[in-house]
């Protein structure tokens, strides 16, 4: 195993993978030598991402890469997924990212909207994939690590698990995406697989991106009052910021620790001296000096005059997370 290739010989399974925070992880996983399989609903390119792209890109950069097109709505193609998986690899998954995400247009689109005005469907184009699907690759994947007493399942979350972002669809499957994790973990954790929910900050995405240069949104924060999307995202992380990290955590000799917890992702990269593939480092919502970035334009200044070590302390999260315990 070499230092530019910590991962060789693990076997990793990324879902939703044809663009956003899924690529992101896919090329970080694959450029530090895992042999990645990819899932998404679009194979080809059609201009909007797809897994042939994703793949090629992590050839390029001397990874290995099995795009498999997948409908994670669809029960058998899940099966068939990790069929397939076990057939080729021996049995063997070392890492699962449970990325798959359908809802993100429908969010951004119906930002303007209260619940009660949605339609209701809303609520399974957001969490069927979100959350359901899910769990559904978490028991497939355990059926493969628990036999081995090894393996890693990160699920991807966001803030809006602990408090009120975007619609409350998105928060209750956030919440839901964070108790998963923590409650498999205690039953995995035993078995030596470690699960954990990860929290990224405000990512790039491409299509978060198209919306802030075409229609720019306002959208409900943290506080539930509504802000530009351009103010949450223009100072965001990039794609595969979550893919640095999952890659440390891999290759963690004490991650173990972080087994059954929610991981704020600025944190651990932080603890680990992680930065962003453009060299910043990301700052942790905990911090106060990233709080101020959400003032207004002419209050922003205030943020220059905060220290960045000065953080809420961990324990009033820990209070927050208790909810999982």
């Amino acid at each position: 195993m070499s230092k530019s290739k910590p991962l060789a010989g693990k076997v990793a399974l990324v879902t939703g993978a044809t663009r956003g925070i899924g690529k992101g992880i896919a090329l970080q996983l694959g450029q530090a030598g895992a042999l990645v399989y990819i899932t998404g609903r679009t194979l080809k390119s059609t201009g909007h991402g797809s897994l042939e792209e994703t793949a090629d890109e992590i050839r390029q950069r001397g990874g290995k890469c099995v795009p498999v097109q997948v409908d994670h709505e669809n029960d058998h193609d899940i099966a068939q997924l990790f069929q397939r998986i076990e057939t080729e690899q021996n049995g063997v998954l070392d890492i699962l990212v449970n990325n798959a995400y359908k809802g993100v247009s429908t969010i951004f689109e119906s930002s303007s909207l209260k619940f009660w005005e949605q339609k209701p469907e809303v609520w399974d184009e957001i969490n069927n994939v979100g959350l359901r699907n899910h769990y559904i690759c978490t028991v497939y994947a355990a059926r493969l690590m628990v036999p081995r007493k090894q393996g890693l399942i990160v699920n991807i979350s966001s803030f809006g698990g602990m408090s009120y972002i975007f619609n409350v669809a998105y928060g209750v499957g956030k919440a839901a995406v964070d108790r998963m994790a923590v409650d498999c973990g205690k039953e995995l954790m035993k078995h030596n697989v470690i699960m954990l929910s990860l929290y990224p900050g405000a990512v790039k995405t491409e299509l978060v991106t198209e919306f802030m240069e075409k229609e720019n949104p306002e959208l409900s924060g943290i506080s539930g009052k509504k802000t530009s999307m351009k103010n949450i995202f223009e100072k965001g992380e990039s794609i595969e910021f979550s893919g640095k990290i999952i890659v440390e955590m891999a290759q963690d000799k004490n991650i173990s620790k972080y087994a059954s917890k929610v991981v704020i992702g600025a944190d651990y990269g932080r603890a680990h001296g992680l930065k962003d593939i453009d060299g910043q480092e990301i700052m942790s919502f905990r911090q106060l000096k990233a709080a101020a970035h959400y003032l207004p334009p002419s209050l922003k200044w205030i943020g220059n005059l905060i220290p960045g070590f000065l953080t809420v302390p961990q324990f009033i999260f820990d209070i927050l997370y208790s909810k999982y315990c």
